[in-house]
């Protein structure tokens, strides 16, 4: 279990590893900033300047010498961290990172415990985040801090990393139906095997069941049969693999009268084709049951368009303003 943020600290002399750490979540801005256009301060000497000056400096750092006493060895803040701030937590071995994004920050907050502070006056035991381990690591040209040893998490996060853009776009649809797929397994016992096995039974049932009947009905069921066996003949083309062969073996294996017949679906690792119940290539059965009353429906509703309407007058040519010429 563990939370990973893009942020990371200024200064490479500070340390990439902490051990049970505390972690301070601000919202809070942590630089000299200057004043808005419409400020004014008047004064008469020099004097009263230096005061001013020493006035934002004495605040700056009674901020950090709270938040350096509360015990916090990562500090994370939503709002910027200035240099002033970040060698001072440098030079007392503390990481620290600004601007970072709610979403990672709101993340981090739920994994290792806390609260988002607005203010270090009043810096709780309870209003800080721990973990087990925290590490600054580079992955390619970017470098991630990692939170492992989340005592809240119930989560993990997963780096996708890719050539090019849509790599990592196809990557992460094919993960999230994936993850999909696995949830609607855990809450419906239910199962089938997978590869193109349940479409393969199904079709043999469907063949045979149309040999019993007469009439139109039995093209109808034998046109459905014959397209449930798109599903293996696509995963067969997707790997790269002889569609014809493999289907030739799947229609033999699924007509013999054997129980294990029935699960015999495409297996990849092996270019062949196996017993994906017992490979524990499964699938939920509910999935399976909504994809074929969608392919259903909406094949009723291409049958039930029983013509096309067509605007005769889009084929209109107007006639020569002058005739004769």
């Amino acid at each position: 279990k563990a939370v990973v943020s893009t942020q990371s600290g200024h200064y490479g002399r500070e340390p990439k590893t902490y051990r049970m750490p505390k972690v301070l979540s601000l919202n809070i801005e942590l630089e000299l900033k200057a004043e808005r256009d419409n400020a004014e301060c008047r004064i008469d000497n020099v004097e009263d300047y230096q005061r001013i000056v020493e006035a934002e400096w004495t605040i700056l750092y009674d901020k950090l010498d709270k938040m350096v006493a509360s015990g916090a060895k990562i500090i994370l803040s939503k709002l910027p961290i200035g240099d002033v701030a970040t060698q001072y937590f440098a030079d007392r071995d503390i990481f620290c990172a600004g601007r970072v994004t709610f979403e990672d920050l709101n993340r981090t907050v739920k994994a290792c415990g806390g609260t988002i502070l607005t203010t270090v006056n009043d810096i709780r035991p309870v209003d800080m985040g721990l973990c087990e381990l925290f590490e600054e690591v580079q992955i390619g040209n970017e470098r991630f801090n990692l939170f492992k040893g989340c005592p809240k998490a119930k989560t993990c996060t997963l780096i996708l990393r890719g050539g090019a853009e849509q790599f990592i776009d196809e990557t992460e649809r094919s993960l999230h139906d994936a993850i999909m797929i696995v949830r609607r397994a855990l809450k419906n016992d239910s199962i089938v095997a997978g590869g193109g096995a349940i479409e393969m039974e199904l079709s043999k049932e469907l063949r045979n069941y149309a040999k019993t009947i007469h009439g139109k009905e039995q093209l109808l069921i034998t046109a459905y049969a014959k397209a449930l066996e798109i599903i293996p003949r696509q995963l067969c083309e997707n790997a790269g693999f002889d569609s014809v062969t493999i289907l030739n073996k799947l229609r033999q294996k699924h007509a013999q009268d054997c129980s294990g017949g029935k699960w015999m679906g495409m297996d990849i690792s092996s270019e062949d084709i196996a017993d994906n119940f017992i490979a524990c290539v499964w699938e939920p059965s509910i999935v399976k049951r909504n994809a074929l009353t969608a392919a259903c429906e909406a094949c009723c509703v291409i049958l039930s368009i029983d013509e096309t309407v067509k605007n005769p007058n889009s084929n209109y040519q107007a006639p020569n303003a002058m005739p004769g010429m």
